[in-house]
């Protein structure tokens, strides 16, 4: 069938992951618009999904890489692309291990090696852990995810998108100190990210969008009385942005820009650093219940800048709910919803 092919990767396998992508699977939602195929452990996911109350029965498939073209994509049958690479025996619930993280890792790598050489049109990924991914030996090279991607892609400019319905929001810097993220707040960075915040927009088909650059300072700065970053850093990008013709504004004060993007007024907003993206959008995405458990999450992140598409969940692993089959899958099903979406319009671009 035209329906584009999916790859999920299963994440940590002491998390979540393993227990969110088979509950992901037994949406026949998932099958009626894309095919869905994870990139893990079999063993792992049969393990985590014996837990779930009410489990359905769908027998899960193990394939080789080299099986690929023959997969099967069949609501009611759960096909993975079996890596055998992690044992639950070895790698207990909620626990860090080296097992676990260099899995972990082997399945971004398997992940971007089929997406690089189109043997799927694009990946969806379930948490990892950074610990574990440390020491699994991936970690000292790469602080998340989307540093990985950027690298093994071999992609200078890049930037990760938080997206939540329509709010969507792009990081001038992500994993790095506070300190060392003001630093990045240069004029040559921020069009870099106003840039990558136009390539993100047209990838949801907005060709022109009305993008904002959030201030770093309080009040933007407000003429340097409170920083000079706003004035000499942020204003020459957003200035000579227009002058190529894009409509942008900024920098705006962070307590506004939010709200304003929220109403739809603006269709992504460019922030400085980790938090100041992180906080707004998930205060929209993120649902506790008063004891202080996650109830549910909703939203992904997207790399731009890469060669591929790359959506993830917007959580981590939630050790707290690994290997109790309590886990939701909201957040992995938006994800498959928005990469397919991606995988279309590219497609037909």
């Amino acid at each position: 069938n035209n329906k584009p092919i999916i790859g999920i990767t299963m994440g940590e396998p002491a998390g979540i992951g393993p227990e969110i992508c088979g509950r992901a699977l037994w949406n026949e939602r998932v099958y009626e618009i894309c095919n869905p195929v994870v990139i893990g452990d079999v063993k792992t996911i049969e393990h985590s999904l014996s837990f779930v109350k009410d489990s359905k029965d769908f027998p899960i498939v193990s394939y080789s890489l080299d099986e690929i073209p023959n997969i099967n994509y069949k609501f009611g049958e759960i096909a993975v692309i079996d890596l055998k690479n992690t044992d639950p025996a070895k790698v207990p619930y909620g626990t860090e291990t080296a097992m676990g993280g260099k899995a972990a890792g082997e399945f971004i790598k398997t992940s971007i090696d089929l997406a690089m050489e189109n043997k799927i049109d694009a990946v969806v990924t379930a948490p990892i852990s950074k610990p574990s991914f440390t020491l699994g030996g991936w970690g000292e090279k790469y602080p998340g995810h989307t540093e990985m991607y950027a690298d093994l892609t071999n992609t200078k400019k890049f930037t990760m998108l938080l997206a939540h319905r329509n709010f969507r929001v792009v990081h001038v810097s992500v994993h790095v100190s506070l300190e060392e993220a003001i630093k990045r707040v240069k004029t040559p960075r921020v069009i870099d990210t106003i840039e990558l915040a136009v390539t993100a927009c047209k990838m949801f088909g907005i060709e022109k969008p009305h993008i904002a650059v959030c201030g770093l300072n309080p009040h933007a700065g407000d003429e340097g009385k409170f920083g000079y970053e706003d004035v000499e850093q942020i204003l020459p990008a957003v200035e000579e942005m227009k002058k190529r013709g894009y409509n942008v504004v900024g920098p705006v004060p962070a307590d506004t820009v939010w709200p304003k993007l929220k109403s739809g007024f603006y269709d992504i907003v460019v922030a400085n650093y980790h938090d100041q993206g992180h906080i707004p959008t998930k205060l929209l995405g993120f649902q506790y219940d008063k004891d202080g458990h996650c109830i549910d999450v909703e939203g992904v992140n997207i790399t731009i800048g890469i060669p591929m598409i790359r959506v993830s969940v917007d959580h981590g692993t939630a050790y707290g709910k690994a290997g109790k089959g309590i886990a939701t899958p909201t957040s992995l099903l938006g994800a498959l919803e928005i990469a397919t979406t991606l995988a279309k319009n590219r497609n037909t671009n």
